[in-house]
């Protein structure tokens, strides 16, 4: 699905991608492929992406197929709003809620575990705008030649201000996500703490000014973050694991 995601963008900003330095050697862009097989490209890569997901409870086609509008329509976010990073960003995140009919929890029917989705949605969407920022700044000059809106642009002046409010609020749906969902110090410690030092550190340091360092933060920050959070989630599982064997010794 994110290989879809890419060529519908390549598709819809064809006339747009020769414009920008990054962009400008893209297949469609450069005209090596025309719109009609990237297209038949597209169909193919979506019919692969139903069949995986056939493979999960039928449930997860409910939650599923919604995201294709959110896919879709980014690449037209860009020429109306300012914003564009939080379609992205809602689009990108979907997994956060896709994980829970994964393994057969009907959200619906459990209220916190609803509510703790989407809090760990919200926080995974404020994450993807606030990577995607410093994405943008890469282009930042050829976007407002080209009349491309980003949220770059909008807050070139105030950028890192943003960012750290990005961060604030994803690291404060988390952790709320992992109250609600009961989770333990290993999780407030190691997921949350460590993503509020890898995101601190990478705001501070980013030289917005630099593409090539943009780049690096971009490229390396999220396994910086996501590999913190990753750990936090994992010492939290296995603290429940002992926890629960100690409780069984008792009984």
């Amino acid at each position: 699905m994110r290989g879809a995601g890419c060529t519908i963008n390549d598709l819809w900003d064809r006339n747009l991608d020769p414009l920008v330095a990054r962009t400008r050697l893209r297949p469609i862009a450069r005209r090596a492929i025309n719109p009609k097989p990237a297209i038949i490209f597209t169909g193919a890569q979506l019919l692969t992406g139903l069949a995986v997901l056939v493979q999960f409870p039928n449930q997860c086609l409910f939650y599923g197929i919604p995201s294709l509008l959110l896919v879709t329509t980014y690449p037209l976010a860009k020429r109306v709003t300012n914003y564009p990073q939080a379609v992205l960003g809602l689009a990108f995140s979907w997994g956060a809620i896709m994980g829970f009919p994964a393994v057969g929890i009907d959200l619906l029917s459990n209220p916190a575990l609803l509510e703790s989705a989407g809090l760990l949605y919200l926080s995974c969407v404020s994450w993807t705008v606030l990577y995607d920022m410093i994405y943008a700044h890469m282009d930042i000059k050829d976007d407002a030649k080209a009349g491309i809106k980003s949220i770059a642009l909008k807050h070139e002046k105030n950028t890192k201000a943003v960012l750290t409010s990005l961060a604030v609020v994803q690291i404060s749906l988390l952790a709320a996500a992992g109250q609600v969902s009961g989770a333990g110090l290993p999780f407030f410690v190691g997921t949350c703490g460590s993503a509020a030092l890898s995101l601190g550190v990478m705001i501070w340091q980013v030289q917005l000014k630099n593409a090539q360092n943009c780049w690096w933060w971009f490229r390396n920050g999220c396994f910086f973050t996501g590999g913190g959070i990753t750990l936090g989630l994992c010492g939290n599982y296995f603290a429940s694991i002992m926890d629960r064997n100690e409780e069984d010794k008792e009984t």
